[in-house]
């Protein structure tokens, strides 16, 4: 490699570091907003430009700062599960289903009550929890599953 062709290289990391310190200003395609205040954005695919992925991404409101859970649909829409984001219909209906699912859990717990159940037993851990059989006794020397 000449002398020429090698100050070129370090010209070129050079210009790409100092580029790379420089704030960018992204912004992209608004693409919706979910019932939680979470606002989603896109930049498209560009395959002439080598851009072969979309870019996803979302902002949540002032003060929550990424602390709740956002809903299932935009989550599959964030991750390139499905390629269009979700419509206000469906998030309505997966939101009433959600909302049904725990009243009817509430009717099952008080039903519970009402008919004299109680907590469930709690589980228990340890070696205890395993199970004992009456003809294996480990410390007996007399044991016939004794290894020999």
């Amino acid at each position: 490699m000449s002398n020429g062709e090698y100050r070129q290289v370090w010209r070129i990391v050079i210009r790409n570091f100092l580029n790379s310190l420089k704030p960018r200003q992204i912004q992209g395609n608004n693409i919706g907003k979910d019932y939680i205040g979470n606002v989603y954005y896109e930049i498209p695919a560009d395959p002439s430009t080598g851009k072969r992925k979309p870019s996803r991404w979302y902002d949540p409101p002032k003060g929550l700062d990424f602390q709740d859970p956002i809903p299932a649909e935009w989550e599959a829409w964030l991750r390139m599960r499905r390629k269009e984001p979700p419509t206000e219909e469906e998030i309505a209906k997966n939101l009433a289903i959600a909302e049904m699912k725990k009243v009817n859990a509430a009717k099952i717990e008080e039903q519970r009550l009402i008919d004299g159940g109680s907590l469930p037993a709690p589980v228990e851990k340890g070696h205890e929890s395993f199970p004992t059989y009456s003809e294996y006794h480990p410390g007996d020397p007399t044991n016939k599953y004794r290894n020999k």
